[in-house]
């Protein structure tokens, strides 16, 4: 039985298949994990296992040509991003153990008495990681990283079309000198996740994924009273109130719509601009979209390869004709060609079509004209999403005003794809409920504990 197999979006062919782990595998895989927690995790120091994360960021370097063309087989990445994701979750990774004296740290507090009091952070034990497949490297390690250094072992599921990327990545950790159990890839049902999730022995779960993925796995979690940490998706607004170089922001609005071949959560996805620059921008906006050409992943000049399976295009492929045939207007694109999707633009979309509130998941974007800053913000808000945000001004006034009164867990002012590994990455609403990456991402599964003396 297999529900994992490495399909190439670019030409449909099925590369390899894996078998779907026994009930037998998973109860052995719990058990490793918890074993590892009881011995390795509390007799290991912070700087021992600082020391084992930062050889396995040395290695995500030593392996990165191989990796890469994994993630291009797998999910249609280019080739030049698979390669710099590599090198992102090698820095991620980095972090973290450069920064695990710190996150360990005791945390004294001021008392109203006498004596002393202190927070002192410790592990809680397995955890299962749900894990997606459009980031196979950076998903895995702003999970791991932390939670590893904290002392937590991880159960990890990958999507199931990135079986060969988890076993490349549990072969890393493995290498790195993380003791049997400390880290493991796990190919197991929705069935077979929902009874580790139950199991006594784990003590949290996270998920990365669709809504609907993040409702049924936090339902199990709750019965069972586990935490657990989401990150969902978003519908991303990038508003331009002002600016002072308009090709360069509409190169901006171009990049962050189309990165990952359009399939990030925080991708920028509604652009809304200022009545007096809409016009402007979005001629300019639609050419350069409408420039790019979804091509072979692997040529090294590819910007847009194929999205992550000809159903997904499909799906996207569904929502474009639904939104025209409510009558939005098709600006560019709207066309594919197998996984291939033409970068897309949308305008006239009301809050009467189904567009409005969906999420585009694909090298599709959506433009809005608005009066003025209220309406800018009053429509970046009408979401249920709530994950990240853009805005371009030249009014540092305006900027700190607009970015505070935006719902959403990141703010990005005047520039895009700035994720870094100190910055806690997250949103509110139904884009999620936790963080990752920064030190906030330590502090999801820790047991902050309270030692207070007379």
């Amino acid at each position: 039985m297999t529900d994992y197999a490495v399909i190439n979006p670019a030409t449909g062919e099925t590369l390899a298949s894996f078998d779907t782990f026994t009930d037998a595998q998973i109860d052995e895989a719990v058990a490793a994990a918890d074993e590892a927690h009881r011995d390795w995790s509390r007799s290991s120091t912070v700087a021992e296992r600082a020391a084992l994360l930062r050889r396995a960021a040395e290695l995500h370097r030593e392996r990165r040509e191989e990796l890469a063309d994994v993630f291009v087989r797998e999910m249609g990445k280019p080739r030049e991003a698979a390669l710099g994701e590599v090198d992102f979750a090698a820095d991620i990774a980095e972090y973290y153990a450069d920064q695990a004296e710190a996150i360990m740290a005791d945390q004294p507090i001021a008392i109203l008495g006498d004596g002393s009091a202190i927070i002192r952070r410790s592990s809680l034990g397995p955890l299962i990681g749900i894990m997606p497949w459009n980031f196979p490297a950076y998903q895995i390690v702003r999970f791991a990283a932390p939670n590893l250094i904290v002392g937590n072992t991880i159960l990890l599921k990958p999507a199931p079309q990135c079986p060969e990327s988890s076993t490349a990545l549990e072969a890393i950790y493995h290498d790195a000198g993380f003791p049997k159990g400390a880290y493991q890839s796990v190919l197991a049902t929705n069935e077979q996740i929902a009874t580790m999730i139950a199991d006594p022995r784990v003590q949290g779960v996270s998920l990365t994924g669709s809504e609907r993925a993040g409702a049924a796995v936090a339902e199990v979690a709750g019965r069972n009273l586990k935490k657990v940490a989401l990150e969902l998706g978003g519908s991303d607004p990038f508003i331009v109130l002002s600016t002072d170089d308009l090709d360069a922001t509409v190169q901006a609005g171009v990049d962050a719509r189309l990165d990952n071949n359009g399939q990030a959560c925080n991708g920028a996805k509604r652009f809304i601009i200022v009545d007096g620059l809409y016009d402007a921008f979005v001629e300019k906006f639609t050419a350069a979209m409408g420039a790019v050409e979804a091509t072979d992943p692997m040529l090294d000049d590819t910007v847009l390869g194929p999205v992550s399976s000809e159903t997904a295009a499909e799906n996207l492929q569904k929502q474009i004709d639904q939104a025209v045939e409510q009558g939005a207007t098709l600006l560019t694109g709207g066309t594919r060609d197998g996984a291939f999707f033409a970068p897309t633009v949308l305008a006239d979309v009301t809050p009467a079509m189904n567009v409005y509130r969906e999420e585009l998941f694909g090298p599709a974007a959506v433009v809005y004209r608005v009066a003025d800053e209220d309406a800018a913000v009053a429509l970046a808000n009408d979401t249920t999403f709530g994950l990240g945000s853009y805005v371009f001004t030249t009014d540092a006034d305006q900027a700190e005003r607009v970015a505070d009164r935006i719902e959403a867990g990141m703010v990005y002012v005047n520039l895009v794809l700035a994720d870094s590994p100190e910055l806690p990455f997250g949103g509110i609403k139904r884009s999620g409920t936790a963080r990752e990456l920064g030190h906030l991402a330590a502090d999801e599964f820790v047991n902050k504990k309270l030692i207070r003396i007379g």
